[in-house]
C-alpha cells in the first residue's frame, strides 16, 4: 500500500538525539517552581527534551485542564536557562500560534485529537511550513490507518520531521493497564513506515508507577526509538495523573535498570546461528501454509455438503468442542491459551467466510 509520506525525510534523529531517546517531564506544568525544579533534576540526568502539558484535554469537565498560556514563559525559561528542548501538546491552531511566540521546539498531537481527521487537518494547515518536529500519539481506538492518516495529512502540509508516540489503546473490560499496549499495532506501523521514529509512552499505557519498568523494557526490546514518560518533582501532589508519574530520582533508577540490546549484529558467528534458526522457522512457516491450505479446502467441501443438505454453517456444539480441545492442548504444549484462542478463532472465521461464499453462490 502506498502512503503519501516522504519517508526519506522522516528521520529526526538530529533533533531528538541518539537512541534511546528520553522525553520526560510532568503531566502538567503547574507552577514555575515545579517546572524549574523538575527540569533541573532531569537535566542533571542528561535528559535534553522536557515535556509538559499546557492545555490538558480532560475526560470530564471540572478536572484540572492545565495552566494554558500562563505556563509558556516557564517553559521558555527552562529552554533559556537549562538549554533543554521543550515539547508540548497542541489540540487547536491557536495553541500552535501561541506556543511559537515562546520558541517551543516540539509539538505533539494527543490521542483524542488524532482520532478526528478534521482536527488533524486543522493542525496540519496551521503547521504548514514549520520545521519543528511533530509527534503524533496513536488514536484512542486501535485504528492503524487512522494513525497513518494523521502522518499523511502532516506530510502533505510539508511537515517532514515526524515521530510516533505509542500510548496504548482504550479497552472496555478488565485490564491492569490504563490503556492496553496492543504492541502489534506499533509493530505494524514500524513495518509499514520503517523510517518513522516510534517512542512508547509507558505512563499512559500503565496508569500506575509499578508497571512502568516492564512496559519500558518491552519497548526497548522491540527496538523502539525511546520513551515519552512523565516525571514530577513531587508526584503525590500533582494536579493530574499523580499515580503514573515518577520523581526524577525514581526515573533515573528505572532508566539505569533498563537493558538496551543491540539492534544490529556484526559478529559473523552470531549471524550464522541466527540464520540457521531463521531457516528452520521459514520451513515450518511453509508447512503451516500448506496445512492451512488443506484445511480450507476441507472447509469448502463441508460448506458444499451443508448447502446440499440445508444445514447451517455455524454449529455451536462443534465450535465449543474445537475450542476446548485446542485450549487443553495449549496447556500441554506450553503455549499461551490467549495465543491459541486467537489463532483458532481466525481460522474458524476464515472457514465461515469460505462456507458462506459457497452457500450463497
Amino acid at each position: 500500500m502506498e502512503y503519501e509520506i516522504e519517508l526519506e525525510k522522516l528521520d529526526c534523529t538530529q533533533e531528538l538525539g541518539e537512541k534511546p531517546v528520553i522525553v520526560a517531564g510532568p503531566c502538567s506544568a503547574e507552577s514555575e517552581k515545579q517546572v524549574m525544579e523538575t527540569a533541573g533534576k532531569l537535566k542533571e540526568m542528561g535528559i535534553t527534551i522536557f515535556r509538559a502539558g499546557v492545555w490538558k484535554p480532560r475526560t470530564r469537565p471540572g478536572s484540572f485542564e492545565g495552566m494554558g498560556s500562563k505556563a509558556l514563559p516557564w517553559l521558555r525559561k527552562v529552554k533559556k536557562e537549562l538549554g533543554m528542548k521543550i515539547a508540548i501538546e497542541v489540540a487547536q491552531p491557536t495553541h500552535i500560534f501561541e506556543a511559537l511566540k515562546y520558541d517551543i521546539d516540539i509539538f505533539w498531537i494527543g490521542a483524542r485529537t488524532t482520532v478526528n481527521p478534521f482536527f488533524v487537518q486543522d493542525l496540519a494547515d496551521a503547521m504548514k511550513g514549520l520545521n519543528n518536529p511533530i509527534f503524533v500519539k496513536n488514536p484512542v481506538n486501535p485504528d492503524l490507518n487512522l494513525w497513518i492518516g494523521a502522518f499523511e495529512r502532516l506530510s502533505r502540509a510539508g511537515i517532514r520531521k515526524l515521530a510516533a508516540i505509542h500510548r496504548g489503546f482504550s479497552y472496555f473490560g478488565p485490564t491492569k493497564f490504563r490503556n492496553v499496549p496492543q504492541w502489534e499495532i506499533p509493530i505494524e506501523l514500524h513495518r509499514r513506515l520503517p523510517k518513522l521514529p516510534i517512542l512508547t509512552d509507558p505512563s499512559h499505557i500503565c496508569g500506575r508507577r509499578d508497571l512502568l519498568k516492564d512496559i519500558s523494557q518491552e519497548a526497548m526490546d522491540l527496538n523502539f526509538t525511546g520513551l515519552f514518560i512523565e516525571s514530577h518533582i513531587n508526584p503525590d501532589e500533582a494536579l493530574s495523573d499523580k499515580e503514573q508519574q515518577l520523581t526524577p530520582d525514581d526515573l533515573e533508577i528505572m532508566l539505569d535498570s533498563l537493558i538496551i540490546r543491540q539492534a544490529e549484529v556484526d559478529d559473523k558467528h552470531l549471524m550464522n546461528t541466527l540464520q540457521h534458526y531463521r531457516k528452520q522457522i521459514d520451513l515450518l512457516d511453509d508447512e503451516l501454509m500448506d496445512v492451512l491450505e488443506k484445511r480450507m479446502k476441507i472447509s469448502e467441501k463441508i460448506g458444499q455438503y451443508k448447502k446440499e443438505n440445508n444445514i447451517t454453517i455455524f454449529q455451536n456444539t462443534r465450535w465449543n468442542e474445537i475450542v476446548g480441545k485446542r485450549l487443553k492442548q495449549a496447556m500441554e504444549k506450553d503455549l499461551s491459551e490467549e495465543f491459541v484462542d486467537k489463532v483458532f478463532r481466525a481460522i474458524h472465521q476464515e472457514s465461515i467466510k469460505k462456507q458462506n461464499k459457497i452457500m450463497n453462490e
